[in-house]
Formats: C-alpha cells, structure tokens, sequence
C-alpha cells in the first residue's frame, strides 16, 4: 500500500516566487509539507540581490573603516593588517547571515571592538536578525551591542569628530538598523497573518456549506420517511388482509387491491418528487402543495379505507390561518401518529386531537388504546418518533411521547403559532 503521508504536494504559493523572500514563500507552502521533514529553503532571485547588495554595502562600510584605521598613525602594521584580515572575513560571512543569523549577529558584535572594518557586516547581522528572529533576540545582541559602542569609542576614537557625537551617531545608526529590520519583519508576519485568516475564513465558509448540505440531506431523509412510511403502512395492511383472507369476496379483494395500487402510485410520485429535490436542489416547495391541516380529513379517510378506526377532533375555527410551516409539522406528526399505531396498535381505535388560537399555540395529540393480543416487534421501531421531535424542535415546539396508563400510546406534540 502507497504511504501518500510522504507524497509530494503542490506548493501552497502559486505566484511569481523569484520576486518574494525565501523565508515568506516557507511560511506561506508550510500546509503543503510533509509532516517531520524540516528542508531549509533556497534563495529566490530577490535574496540573491538582496545578499549582493548586504555583501556590497558591508564591504563599502569596511574599505572607510580600513582607511580610518590605516590613518591613525598610533597603531602598529601588525594591528592595522589584522584588523582588515577580520573585516574581510566578516564580510565573506554575510553570505551565512540566513543560515545562522543570531550565531552570525553575536559573533560579529563581539568582532566589533577588535576590527572596526567589520563594523558594516555586524550592521548587516543586526538586520538579519531583527528580520528573522523574535525581538527577545534583537533585545539581548543589540543591548550589548549598544552598551559597548561608548567603551570602544573610548578606546579607538573617530578621528576629526567630537567623543559625544561618535556615540550618538553610532547608536543611531545601530537603532535605525534594528528599526528597519523591525519593520520588515512585521510586513512579513501581517502577510502571514492575513493569509491565516483567509484560510480561516474559507474553511469556515466550506464548514457552513458542508453543514447546510447536511441539514438539507437531513430535511429530505425526514420528508421521505415521514410520506413513505405512510404509504407503505397502508400497502402492508392491505398485503397482509389479503395473505390472510383468501376467503374474501371479489369486492373486498378489489377494493384492497385498488388501495394498493393507489398507495403504490402516490408513494411513488412522492418519492419521485423529493429526488427531483434533492437533484436539482430547489426548495422543498417546489413540488405539488405539501400537506398542512387542511389536508388532515383526507389523511384521516385514507386510513379509515385502509381499516383503521379514526376519530378526528379539530378545534380550530379557522384552519387556514395557521402558518404553512406549522400546519405542514402539525400534519406530518398525526401522518406518523397514525402510522405507529396501525404498525404497533393494529385494529386499535386512534383518537387524533388538533387544538389552538393564535398566540397560545397549535397541540396535537394523537393516542391510542392497547392493541388486543400481542403484536410482533417491527423493525427501526422509534426512529420516526426521533424524526418527529427534530421536526417539533426546528419549528420551535416540543413533542413529547410515550406509554399511557392504560397500556396505550401518545403522542402529543405543541408548536408555537404566534
């Protein structure tokens, strides 16, 4: 089996990498790294001008410092040469500064009272190391950097200026370096940030788009169970009289037929309806009209034909002010109500009570007595109950359901009509 934690991967960075630092261009492909793999990264374009240029400014800095040295006729040749030895050594190491900038930077400000010609390349040290590293670093090397410029002033001397301007010039120039190099680094980490929060914000926004699919996927699978359920119920009724009535007459056994064939027919133009749904991703009211309570005599004749003794009690003066959504919970909590007690109640009377004024709330109930002998377990028992009080909560209801006294069943469901 191909281990694909090892394989390779498109660099997050998909943009003209020759003109941005290496380091940037790092941080920003770090998702596309292969986890313990630590690869430092290769110059681009611009740091080789960059470098040139650090080589450059650290050698001209150098040469003024060689000749102020070569000027001062107090130090001997041995000492003048040594300290040109090291500032071109200084020099050539600016070339480490990305490999080891803090190593390079301390190294370099302990060079300085020794060899002024390395002067320019411990400048170039203090920037690399502002650039690169958290402040703590830039704090503890440019503290000692600065609290030695006073000393080394002292000792070696800037001919043909005052003492005090030395000092404050030097101390200047090192504050503006680290300043600069400061600046750069916070450019760098705003870029980083802001692509953090990009990111963010797309992950989020496929987070909020995988669990608005989700909830539709959710709304279908309830909507298929709370219509199928149904139809099928009637057709195993049906099924099952005529299995164990062979004795029937001609008209009962058309008359079963003819339910079946019209339970089969509406199960699938439901089921029909709801995958042009979920296909083309239109709302669930796009269809015929959904069902609501003005639809709950012909719910009530269909199992009153399929021969379940129903008793409907609708105290609602005015059903069609109630609002579609509510009607369409309401209607599809008696649909299941009905259906669990043909199911688990078979030949039980069912009692179905819809009641409500606008501002108290619509309540449902629908119960049912014990069913006369034992009646075997039918499968995914419960799962419509759970389907239903999801429905009830996302409407803004409760539904409540459970034993009776008796040994019968309720449901009784309320939901807000304001």
């Amino acid at each position: 089996m191909r281990d694909n934690s090892t394989a390779p991967q498109a660099p997050a960075f998909t943009g003209r990498r020759w003109l941005f630092p290496s380091a940037v261009i790092h941080e920003l492909d770090a998702d596309g790294t292969p986890h313990g793999r630590t690869r430092r990264p290769r110059r681009t374009a611009r740091d080789w001008a960059v470098d040139f240029t650090c080589f450059l400014l650290s050698v001209a800095l150098g040469i003024a410092g060689a000749d102020t040295v070569a000027g001062d006729g107090t130090l001997p040749e041995g000492l003048i040469v040594a300290d040109q030895l090291l500032g071109a050594l200084a020099c050539a190491a600016v070339w480490l500064r990305r490999r080891w900038p803090a190593g390079l930077a301390v190294a370099l400000t302990a060079l300085g009272p020794i060899s002024v010609t390395s002067g320019g390349a411990g400048l170039v040290a203090l920037f690399t190391v502002a650039v690169h590293r958290p402040f703590r670093y830039v704090a503890w090397i440019g503290g000692g950097g600065l609290a030695l410029v006073p000393f080394v002033l002292w000792l070696r001397p800037e001919p043909g200026m005052p003492y005090l301007a030395a000092v404050v010039l030097t101390v200047l120039l090192t504050v503006s370096t680290i300043g600069w190099g400061m600046f750069v680094r916070s450019k760098r980490q705003l870029m980083l940030s802001l692509r953090d929060r990009a990111r963010r914000a797309e992950t989020e926004a496929r987070l909020r788009a995988e669990q608005a699919q989700r909830l539709a996927r959710e709304a279908i699978a309830r909507e298929m169970h709370d219509v199928l359920a149904h139809r099928l119920t009637l057709l195993s009724v049906h099924a099952g009289a005529l299995e164990f009535r062979p004795d029937a007459s001609r008209e009962e056994i058309a008359r079963a037929a003819g339910v079946i064939r019209e339970s089969a027919h509406e199960a699938l133009q439901d089921l029909r309806e709801i995958i042009g749904v979920l296909r083309a991703g239109e709302p669930d009211d796009a269809g015929r009209p959904q069902p609501t309570l003005a639809a709950l005599d012909t719910l009530a004749a269909e199992s009153r034909a399929a021969g379940t003794k129903v008793t409907l009690v609708q105290r609602i003066t005015d059903p069609a002010a109630v609002p579609a959504s509510v009607g369409r919970t309401a209607y599809r909590i008696v649909q299941e109500g009905l259906t669990n007690a043909r199911k688990h109640a078979p030949g039980a009377e069912v009692t179905v009570q819809v009641s409500g004024t606008p501002g108290d709330g619509l309540t449902v109930l629908v119960a049912n007595p014990a069913p006369d002998g034992d009646v075997p377990p039918v499968p995914g028992s419960g799962q419509g109950l759970i389907g239903l009080t999801e429905r009830a909560t996302l409407a803004g209801g409760r539904l409540e359901h459970g034993p009776r006294a008796d040994g019968g069943f309720e449901v009784r469901a309320w939901l807000p009509w304001g």
